[in-house]
């Protein structure tokens, strides 16, 4: 009772010119698209022998699955099925066979592999996971196809024998019916072939560390092979016997290094436009002005081009260069743009994962531009495209910061949380509470309900003007630059030497006006550093001791002083599955409902709820989906406070100590400083934990050419041995485990040691442990020796998930 359907869409041509077998009156139904191999419409057609079966089928169609009839696809199929009936159809198509076969031949001469040994019809495959970076990163067959695409030749990504997911296809499928039809017999074929070789063999393939999708791979090629392929596709395809004329698109679409510029003289826009010119302009940008022009050059492979660069507005530069170099500046920074092309002029291969913050555009416009600031020294910019490693300077200090304990600082609801029963103890330099109830019911209602923080001890800056960004991505590990207003993101500031000097959120409120927060026990110091940095008095690259930051205008502002008036700002922290519910609660108007409802983890707005005019943000520390963090007036804290737990009191909102701050950030897997990173992280004499080591190092993004500590964390990685993984204890009934105490393997070999530990919402004790690569699996059982007594027998815990899933 079955039916024999046969799929021939690809190779329908094939088929109807006779050179491949058909399967008509074989197969029940046979059904094939019309616009492959055959050279048609976009379309499709089922055919079959039997009456009977092409009654249900003409009942299914029409008027079934048929929608409006397209009378042109009608006329171009008729004409397509006349064509296919002419001997001329039929060398067509046995000549698009030979194509494939003299491309496959080649791509093989020219040691790439062929799955399944070659092809005998219009299509074949290339295999990219020959081609393998530095990192051991095989190129992908999406990276090859995007690479190949901007060179001109478009071809799909394609899974091959041994891919275990359609994500990530090693392959690229080429198709020869469009080449043959435009005229290619074997000799171009193999010449087509010949210029994708050329480009894949010179691919860099690398990978890079992204925090929801792990290491990526990606691929940049030098700047030569990449535009010599271009002129070599263009000659093939002007040269190809076709019967119409071909047309010059231009630049967006496709360019050429030959091109002929007429003014020299490039309007370079986008969103990040400031920061690209960070990294490709010799000159410093900080000293430009808006409606400034200064000297700057530009280095390329093909030399140091020299011009003006003229300041338009935050989004916008002019960019003037000598008209006979003009092709080669415009098409490298179109290159650059893309994200693909090295950045290595001397044509070696580039395995880095640096990119300029593209994409931007490059338009040639008339203008004319005068210098109105005199020439700049190029060597105070840590960094840029053909930056001289010659130069010598004055080295600056590097930082030092010795703590200085005074008295216990106190929070304005200090007195509301001895009121509210809050048992106050000093932590990091505040008198704070640690807890009201108890640990375990205050985390259970913060999982449950939500909890309310205090958390206004913590530090919080400004950073605002056109130099914000740059300023920013310089002592940032993550892209502040690639946030939009409204969005947040976690990072890190680094020494040169890649330590942590603090965890910190950054969250952007406007094109020029970014908030920092950072941990209340590193507010001086870290104030202190980014000062300090803004204004060149330390060091902040190993190899450029002298170098400068990038926006050295930025203008930084501590909001808990007094001195920043209406801008004032504390934070306080509400969390849990009520919490939006609760802050709704406390009265909001239609527009800042539905505003904040729209709020996206990370989102942030500004909003007046209750009266207060906050500032919202779907951020915290606790590992819950529904968080937030708050940020009002220190005038404001108390009453807003109060009005937080009034609005709660139907929700169940109950206030939290740091106790149970802690236990939740700890079951949740999320970092502490000098705990899982930073300043006394480090245990046995072991230096002191990186970002990497405490499992976060994908949130440094070193796709960015250069930040501070950025070549020190790449040369850390390479050599990491360890990672902060979660575990938890197999027994609920056992001793709790402490920051330092040892981590062994089932032999009773030191392979760690703890550094956090709670109770979590299941009542198991939960930690976080730093141990050997070897055992950061999910489900290794590891031991734990309590107290760190290695006499007596270790507790069994097993590796869990990174991150609960709460």
């Amino acid at each position: 009772g079955a039916y024999l359907l046969t799929d021939i869409s690809h190779i329908g041509g094939l088929v109807a010119a006779g050179v491949v077998p058909s399967p008509v009156g074989i197969a029940d139904i046979v059904m094939s698209t019309t616009h492959k191999s055959l050279d048609g419409p976009r379309g499709a057609v089922l055919m079959t022998t039997k009456a009977d079966i092409a009654k249900k089928i003409d009942k299914a169609v029409f008027p079934g699955e048929q929608g409006g009839p397209h009378v042109n696809v009608f006329a171009g199929l008729a004409l397509t099925f006349k064509l296919a009936q002419t001997k001329q159809f039929k060398k067509l198509q046995d000549q698009t066979i030979k194509n494939a076969v003299a491309m496959a031949d080649q791509f093989t001469k020219r040691g790439l592999r062929v799955p399944f040994g070659g092809t005998n019809c219009h299509m074949l495959n290339v295999d990219c996971s020959s081609i393998v970076g530095e990192d051991g990163t095989k190129l992908s067959g999406d990276q090859a196809a995007r690479i190949l695409d901007i060179v001109g030749v478009v071809v799909n990504r394609n899974t091959i024998p041994g891919d275990k997911s359609a994500a990530a296809p090693s392959g690229i499928r080429l198709g020869t019916p469009w080449i043959t039809q435009r005229g290619f017999n074997e000799k171009q074929s193999r010449q087509l072939a010949d210029i994708i070789a050329d480009v894949l063999l010179a691919c860099a393939p690398h990978a890079v560390a992204t925090v929801r999708k792990g290491n990526q791979r990606r691929a940049k090629v030098d700047f030569k092979v990449f535009n010599d392929a271009k002129l070599k596709i263009r000659k093939l395809a002007m040269g190809a016997g076709i019967d119409f004329k071909p047309t010059k698109t231009g630049y967006p679409h496709f360019y050429y290094i030959d091109d002929k510029a007429t003014t020299g003289v490039y309007e370079l826009s986008g969103q990040r436009i400031r920061q690209v010119l960070d990294y490709v302009a010799s000159s410093d940008l900080s000293a430009l002005k808006k409606g400034k022009t200064q000297v700057t050059s530009i280095a390329t492979p093909k030399g140091v081009v020299k011009g003006l660069l003229k300041n338009v507005d935050n989004t916008t530069y002019q960019l003037s260069v000598p008209v006979k170099d003009a092709s080669v500046v415009g098409t490298w920074l179109r290159d650059l743009s893309d994200g693909y092309t090295s950045f290595n002029l001397d044509g070696s291969k580039d395995f880095s994962t640096k990119r300029v913050p593209g994409p931007f555009v490059v338009s040639e416009v008339k203008a004319k531009l005068a210098a109105t600031n005199p020439p700049l020294q190029s060597e105070v910019k840590p960094w840029f495209v053909g930056v001289s490693s010659n130069v010598k300077e004055e080295a600056l200090p590097p930082f030092a910061w010795n703590e200085v304990e005074g008295e216990l600082k106190k929070t304005a609801l200090n007195q509301t949380h001895r009121d509210l029963g809050g048992r106050m103890v000093p932590f990091a330099g505040w008198e704070m509470p640690v807890v009201y109830t108890s640990i375990f019911e205050e985390h259970l209602a913060t999982r449950q309900a939500a909890g309310l923080f205090d958390v206004s001890h913590m530090g919080a800056y400004d950073v605002r003007g056109a130099d914000a960004a740059s300023f920013l991505d310089t002592v940032c590990g993550n892209d502040c630059g690639g946030l939009m207003p409204g969005e947040s993101l976690y990072t890190h500031f680094l020494t040169p030497d890649g330590d942590v000097i603090d965890d910190t959120l950054v969250y952007r409120r406007g094109f020029d006006n970014f908030l920092v927060v950072v941990n209340a026990s590193n507010d001086d110091k870290d104030r202190t550093w980014l000062e300090s940095v803004r204004d060149g008095k330390v060091k902040i690259d190993n190899a450029r001791p002298w170098a400068r930051s990038y926006g050295y205008n930025a203008e930084i502002r501590n909001l808990r002083e007094a001195s920043s008036g209406d801008a004032m700002r504390v934070d306080i922290a509400l969390q849990g599955p009520k919490s939006r519910d609760t802050l709704l609660a406390m009265g909001v108007d239609d527009e800042t409902r539905a505003r904040i409802m729209k709020l996206k983890r990370t989102e942030l707005c500004d909003a007046n709820v209750g009266g207060f005019d906050l500032i919202v943000s779907r951020t915290g520390y606790t590992g819950e989906k529904m968080a937030f963090e708050l940020f009002v007036h220190p005038d404001s804290a108390v009453a807003f406070w109060n009005g937080i737990l009034k609005a709660g009191e139907q929700f169940g909102v109950k206030p939290i100590g740091l106790g149970a701050r802690d236990s939740l950030r700890t079951e949740a897997g999320l970092p502490l400083y000098g705990h899982e990173m930073g300043l006394g992280s480090g245990k046995f004499d072991g230096r002191d934990l990186g970002v990497a080591e405490g499992g976060f190092g994908s949130y440094v993004k070193t796709y960015k050419p250069w930040f501070i500590g950025r070549d020190a964390f790449v040369a850390r990685e390479k050599e990491r041995k360890g990672v902060v993984v979660r575990f938890t204890f197999d027994e609920q009934r056992t001793r709790m485990a402490h920051n330092g105490d040892p981590v062994v393997n089932a032999d009773g070999k030191q392979i760690g040691f703890v550094t956090s530990c709670a109770i979590d919402s299941a009542r198991f004790i939960t930690g976080q442990a730093f141990v050997d690569l070897a055992y950061a699996k999910q489900d290794t059982v590891i031991g734990i020796h309590q107290g760190g007594n290695m006499e007596r027998p270790a507790g069994l815990a097993k590796v869990v998930s990174r991150f609960a899933k709460l």
